[in-house]
């Protein structure tokens, strides 16, 4: 579903739970976008708050990479970059 620049996807029975997905690097149109915080940046801002993750993304990289955290309600949201 989307609304003018924002997008929601739904899918019945792909994940095992709720999950709530962002794509830095990307628009609402999977356009590159020049200007985005990398996945690792909003990671260590997480830590920062300590906040805790599910799974983490190698700070010792750069490019593709993911990590999860888990809302109040236990709902996974995957931040996940693809380039």
């Amino acid at each position: 579903m989307k609304n003018e620049n924002s997008l929601i996807g739904l899918f019945q029975e792909m994940f095992p739970s709720n999950i709530l997905i962002f794509n830095p690097g990307y628009d609402e149109n999977a356009q590159n976008l020049d200007d985005f915080d990398d996945v690792r940046a909003i990671q260590a801002k997480l830590k920062e708050a300590c906040i805790k993750l599910e799974s983490e993304a190698d700070e010792g990289t750069n490019g593709p990479a993911s990590f999860m955290v888990n809302d109040p309600d236990g709902n996974i949201i995957l931040i996940d970059q693809h380039r």
